[in-house]
């Protein structure tokens, strides 16, 4: 099992598989390198690296949860690439990963090749984050992995038109795990604590880490019916990047799972513009 030490002492786990351009894939808040398991079909020629950031799927939880926060796990990310002796990879971000791509465009810009960014800007929608705040490191109420997956394909029957429930049970899987005493969380719960503690600092002001991709080839994608992603945010960010290719994905909230025809379509395309 693929695995690498981090400067500060914790064991990440990460997947290294084909030969091409590298790609290295950020998931999601809450999710981990599962999340591009769809997507991963589609991205043939390329060398996909897929990381599971501190405290989510099988890396070490940290003993402090400050250590939660974007530009640890930017650090994180570089460190990765400096294991495997990349100096360049192409970031593919979906939400959270996404703004660590920005945070690395505005900081570590050599080592970008591009970026695809999945459903999130630097404005988030104050809907989306409450919504995510309903379910951050709350244990859930069903009590198997069958429950949890009919609970959500109801709860997201409009966002998520025409899913089945075959995509809903192997999604709940990548957040719960299965025991004798119900589901758990397949991440470390203080991950709430974390967010909970940036929440009271100022919000900066994340448009120069969007500029700062400029020059880069670059994917916006957005999911149709995203409550975190507005349409004004997306066209704001192709209007502030006019080089950078952009998509809505329909039937999709945040967020799509990019094997949608709209987003393999955009992700091949930037990808022809890296090799």
């Amino acid at each position: 099992m693929p695995r690498f030490e981090t400067s500060d002492g914790l064991s990440l786990f990460y997947e290294d598989e084909g030969t091409g351009l590298p790609i290295l894939c950020l998931s999601g808040l809450t999710r981990d390198s599962r999340d591009f398991d769809y997507v991963l079909p589609h991205l043939k020629g390329c060398r996909v690296i897929r990381l599971d950031y501190r405290g989510r799927g099988q890396s070490d939880w940290a003993e402090d949860f400050n250590t939660y926060n974007i530009l640890r796990e930017a650090q994180d990310a570089v460190e990765l690439l400096d294991h495997l002796g990349l100096e360049k990879a192409a970031v593919l971000g979906t939400s959270r990963g996404g703004l660590i791509a920005m945070g690395l465009a505005a900081t570590l810009k050599a080592r970008l090749i591009g970026v695809a960014i999945n459903d999130v800007g630097p404005v988030l929608d104050a809907s989306g984050l409450e919504a995510i705040m309903t379910y951050l490191g709350v244990k859930p109420k069903a009590l198997t992995l069958a429950e949890a997956a009919s609970a959500r394909a109801h709860v997201l029957r409009h966002m998520f038109p025409n899913v089945p429930m075959r995509r809903w049970e192997e999604e709940v899987a990548k957040f719960f795990v299965q025991t004798d005493d119900g589901l758990e969380l397949s991440y470390d719960p203080k991950l709430r604590d974390a967010v909970e503690a940036s929440s009271h600092a100022a919000v900066p002001d994340l448009w120069p880490w969007l500029e700062a991709l400029s020059g880069l080839p670059v994917a916006i994608i957005r999911g149709g019916n995203s409550d975190l992603l507005t349409q004004d945010t997306y066209e704001d960010m192709l209007r502030r990047l006019p080089a950078a290719r952009g998509v809505v994905v329909p039937d999709r909230a945040h967020v799509p799972f990019l094997d949608e025809p709209e987003a393999v379509s955009v992700l091949q395309a930037w990808i022809g513009e890296m090799k």
